[in-house]
Formats: C-alpha cells, structure tokens, sequence
C-alpha cells in the first residue's frame, strides 16, 4: 500500500516546487538542455548509433588477438567485443550492448546480468571532453582512465561467475545504419530526460540544503545524483589530489542519474548486479587513484592516504552491512558485493 501511495506523494510535492519556485525549476532545466546540448549528446550520441552497428556484427566472433581477455574477464567467447564497446562507448552504450546480444540470445541471463557489473563506463570522449581541461597536467586525464579501465578489469575478477560459452542458436541479427539511428535517438532522449530532471533536483537542493555542506562534499553529492554535473563542479576543488580521487570515484560509479539511464536500455535484466559492480568499482578506484596521486602528485597537491583509506573502509561497511540487511543469505558480509 505505501509503495503505491509514495510516488503519489512525491509527485504532489514536485509540482507543489515548481509552482512555488517555478524560477528555480527554470533555471535548473535550462541548464540541463544546455549540458545535454553542449556535452552530454557530442560524448555520447555517435557512439549509440555506431555501437548499434558494431555489436551485432562483432559478437559471437573470434578474434585470437582478444582471447585472453575474455579468460581473465571469465566472459563468454566471442564477446569480448561488448567489454570494448563499454570502455569506449561511455554510458551507457555498453549496457545497451550487453541487452542487445541478450536479446539476441547470444548471451544467457546469468552472463548478462554480470557483465552488466563491469561492461558499462565512462568512456574517453566524456572523459576528456569534460575533465580534461580541469587538471594542469595532460596526463592525469589519461591516468584517470588508465584507472577506470583497471578497475572495471578488477570488478569483473572479483564478481563470481564462470567462463561460458555463448548460444551459437541465435545468429547475430544484421542491423542498418537506420535502425541504429532510431534506437539511439530514443535512448538519447530518454538520457537527456533524465539529466535534465536531476539537474532540476539539483537546483532545488543547491537553493536549499546544499549550500550548508562543504564544498568538497557538495561536489561529491553533485555528482553522486548526475555525474555530468558533478565533473563539471569538480573545478571548484582547489587540491589536484582531492579533485584526482573524487572524479576517479565519480565516474566509476556513474551517479543515480546514469543508474536510471541504465535501467532505461536494459529492461528485465535489472540493476541489482550494475549496482553492486559500480560500488565495488567506485572503492577500487577511490583506492588506486589515491596511491597514484600520493606518488605522482606534488607535495604541496597530493592528499594523505590514510583519511582515503579510513572513508572508503567506513563506505564499504556501511553499504555491505545494508546490503547484508536486504539478503536472505547473511553468510558473507563479501557475498553482495561478489567478492
């Protein structure tokens, strides 16, 4: 009864906001066009309509030269291709192509649900095009990706699972060019509606509550409900180090905003497994990005380890131990998280 009443009522108080503080509301949509305009479309567009051609046309092949990827991913033979199309594609082109060869049936439901987990990132075009210019030096941006990759590696390592082999019932189904085009302008909408209703979020929460917090964390928040926003933020950080390990954070986890544009091109598959890859990739990252900023960065930027080490270990308990609260099987506190 309360599940059906709560959007009932949040519904009620959104539209109570926007006619109470209709310039806010505004304000914050506006900005959201305009980053879907000037950013989020130009980093990810191309990609949906040239992945739409490219999955189904590389999965099911055997390239020799990739083999060894899908053993240490323990991924199905012949999709390592999928795993390529997250890293480069961005969010969240890898997981339209993971639904898309499940569709297919070149993957099981189980496969699929766990490449889900790592197959889905940010990718280079949003990578540098908007924090690329927000570090002094050329190859933290590449650092930063060097990081992410890594991390997804590690995610998929962890997560249990074992090595399959794709349906070879199913051909893969040819795609044209105008196909493609069709689906990824529905896709494209349906990410541009969701940025801009988080950036409306957004605005109401920075006119009311946000401005109480530090700036640090306000950055972080931003980006915890919409990551485009909260890179574009990341600016305002006046430590390198601090700024090196919060976007590592932020884009390994994605934020709410792109968790919802996931759901929009995966369906029945669910988030329960995207979730739980994206929070055990985030501390891998936050982790990573930490060592390598204390080593690289200079004195006077770098941040000590030990307050990164004590957040992301106070973070891990935190999420394993609500997790462990929701699961019937309370055996591990590691299991939700697929270690």
């Amino acid at each position: 009864m309360i599940k059906k009443i709560l959007p009932g009522v949040f519904s009620a108080l959104g539209i109570l906001l926007l006619i109470l503080d209709s310039k806010t509301a505004l304000a914050g949509a506006r900005d959201g066009i305009e980053l879907c305009l000037f950013s989020v479309i130009p980093s990810i567009f191309p990609f949906l309509v040239l992945t739409g051609i490219l999955t189904p046309a590389i999965f099911g092949t055997r390239i020799p030269l990739l083999r060894p990827l899908s053993r240490i991913l323990r991924i199905p033979a012949g999709s390592e291709g999928i795993f390529l199309t997250g890293i480069l594609g961005g969010y969240p082109t890898g997981a339209q192509a993971v639904h898309q060869a499940w569709r297919q049936g070149q993957l099981n439901n189980e496969d699929a649900k766990r490449m889900l987990a790592f197959c889905s990132n940010a990718g280079p075009s949003f990578l540098f095009g908007i924090l690329g210019t927000r570090f002094p030096e050329i190859w933290m941006p590449w650092l930063l990706w060097g990081i992410h990759i890594v991390s997804a590696v590690a995610v998929a390592v962890l997560m249990p699972g074992k090595n399959s082999t794709p349906y070879t019932n199913c051909p893969p189904a040819s795609v044209t060019v105008t196909d493609s085009l069709k689906k990824a302008v529905a896709t494209m909408g349906c990410i541009c509606g969701w940025v801009v209703v988080f950036r409306v979020m957004l605005a109401f929460l920075d006119r009311w509550l946000l401005w109480l917090f530090p700036l640090e964390l306000r950055v972080g928040i931003y980006a915890l409900f919409e990551l485009a926003n909260g890179c574009c933020k990341a600016d305002l950080i006046a430590s390198d180090g601090l700024r090196f390990i919060l976007c590592s954070g932020m884009l390994a986890f994605g934020g709410i905003c792109v968790a919802m544009q996931t759901a929009s091109v995966t369906g029945e598959l669910g988030l329960g497994k995207y979730v739980q890859g994206k929070l055990l990739q985030a501390m891998i990252s936050i982790i990573l990005s930490a060592i390598a900023q204390y080593f690289l960065f200079s004195p006077t930027e770098k941040v000590a380890l030990s307050p990164v080490f004590v957040a992301v270990f106070l973070f891990f308990a935190t999420v394993t131990t609500i997790i462990c609260l929701k699961n019937k099987n309370r055996a591990s506190i590691l299991t939700p998280i697929g270690v």
